[in-house]
């Protein structure tokens, strides 16, 4: 009977539909075998010449483009290691470095897992070159689009310009891809909404959360001076009110001594996979002098009795205007949105950062109350949790796919990006991502999660490959 090399066998299943796509057992088993007589070395063989199309060398940077090809990018944490080695090898050489076997298996032995499924196409998104193109035709699209008018109740919103348009996605894989101003850094404003009261339930749970805020759709502006029927709660997080009895939350729990906002800041890093996160001072401190609203709504609520007890209604507020300034770019914020894809671990560093019931409360909200008067609309036609700011940003979340973070200033009479709504309404009529999309027979729509042809490799077909690949006898018998 042949025995197969649990890598081998990575080949052939299905990708398993979570961050940690490895069962433990079979990861174990394949670093357990890590030595010169393994067949796993023969896998890796196989995967070497998968890549170079069957040559013994090939320039380095042309690895990397393949690399790119799938998703994955250089930078990736998970590669860090392996592009160190690479790095260090191209230091030592003058003019085009070649990789061939032996620096292929020297630099990539631990980062393995990852290229199998990689370059055997087992990511979420198989092919991913062809939906990146897919991506760049729906953003030049939407590009052409002139309405809406640049926010200006707070002037530093104002200053920005309303040709800036980027998009950047990120996959519960990590695979990743930007387009347009996606450098460029801007303030969440309400897109930090969904985040501060997943911190809230990942610390204290969903029940202690809603003693405090309720989880309707209010049907008024966000901005409103509305209590829920009862009138001693904010109808939900997403508006201003829920928001900022969130903060008093959060800010009550925080130690004595620990600055709230550097807290809330660094469970966001951890959700951008420790890519960019900033904060704007300068929209902060515009944020106070333009916030009459934002108080008037505070001490309602404290006439209310809405705030926990401990909590003080000005700092609250204080620490709202905080988090609505904190910075992110469209690659950072799309990682974050990849995060709430995944269940609350960030795709490209593994860690959980929140908690499964802190990510599904969270998208339920996003999903009827998180792009302010058009939420209902959303809902029907894009059928996705999305929040969006008065920045231009819109944080979109396919779960269990990718998060999206589009970013145009230019908003609507409602206070969403122009561009941005069109951009999640194209990708929708594109890709069967609708929530309610019959993935069976719904046959208008691609399914980018399919492989093109049949993704059903045979076990018997990978062991053909694998074994014209490798250069030794009888190579997968034991």
């Amino acid at each position: 009977m042949k025995l197969y090399h649990p890598l081998l066998l990575l080949l052939c299943v299905p990708r398993f539909h979570h961050n940690n796509h490895i069962p433990p057992f079979m990861y174990q088993l394949c670093l357990s075998t890590r030595n010169s007589k393994s067949p796993c070395s023969g896998v890796e063989d196989m995967l070497f010449y998968t890549i170079t199309e069957g040559k013994d060398q090939v320039p380095i940077a042309q690895f990397t483009s393949a690399l790119k090809r799938t998703g994955l990018q250089p930078s990736d944490p998970r590669l860090k290691d392996c592009m160190e080695k690479l790095r260090q090898a191209s230091q030592k050489s003058v003019g085009d470095i070649m990789m061939d076997r032996d620096l292929f298996h020297r630099c990539m032995a631990g980062s393995i897992v990852l290229l199998i499924q990689a370059f055997r196409k087992k990511f979420i998104i198989p092919e991913f070159d062809i939906f990146a193109k897919q991506i760049n035709e729906i953003y030049y699209e939407v590009e052409k689009q002139t309405d809406g008018k640049v926010a200006d109740y707070i002037p530093q919103l104002a200053k920005f310009s309303p040709e800036l348009w980027g998009v950047s996605l990120c996959t519960v894989d990590g695979q990743r891809h930007s387009v347009g101003d996606t450098k460029q850094p801007f303030c969440l404003q309400s897109c930090v909404k969904p985040l501060q009261y997943a911190i809230a339930v990942h610390e204290d749970g969903g029940d202690m959360v809603h003693r405090y805020v309720g989880m309707e759709p209010s049907g008024v502006k966000f901005n409103m001076l509305s209590l829920d029927d009862e009138g001693d709660k904010p109808h939900n997080p997403m508006v201003n009110a829920g928001a900022i009895v969130i903060s008093s939350l959060i800010k009550v729990n925080t130690i004595q001594g620990m600055c709230e906002c550097s807290r809330v800041m660094d469970f966001v890093k951890k959700m951008t996979g420790q890519e960019y996160v900033g904060f704007s001072n300068a929209t902060f401190q515009s944020e106070k002098e333009t916030g009459d609203r934002n108080f008037a709504i505070g001490y309602y609520m404290k006439e209310k009795k809405c705030f926990p007890p401990g909590a003080d209604m000005i700092d609250a507020l204080d620490f709202y205007f905080q988090l609505c300034s904190i910075e992110v770019n469209c690659e950072s914020g799309s990682i974050m949105a990849a995060t709430l894809a995944n269940g609350g671990i960030c795709p490209i560093t593994s860690e959980r950062v929140l908690s499964a019931e802190a990510v599904r409360n969270t998208l339920s909200l996003m999903y009827s109350c998180g792009m302010y008067d058009f939420s209902g609309e959303m809902a029907f036609h894009v059928g996705l949790p999305a929040k969006s700011g008065v920045s231009g940003a819109i944080l979109l979340v396919i779960p269990n796919v990718m998060g999206v973070m589009c970013w145009s200033p230019p908003l609507d009479r409602v206070g969403n990006s122009v561009r941005g709504i069109h951009f999640c309404q194209e990708l929708v009529s594109h890709f069967n991502f609708h929530n309610y999309d019959n993935l069976r027979h719904f046959v208008k729509k691609e399914d980018p999660r399919r492989q093109h042809g049949d993704d059903r490799v045979s076990l018997r077909d990978t062991t053909t490959v694998c074994t014209f690949r490798r250069r030794d006898s009888n190579p997968l018998r034991s």
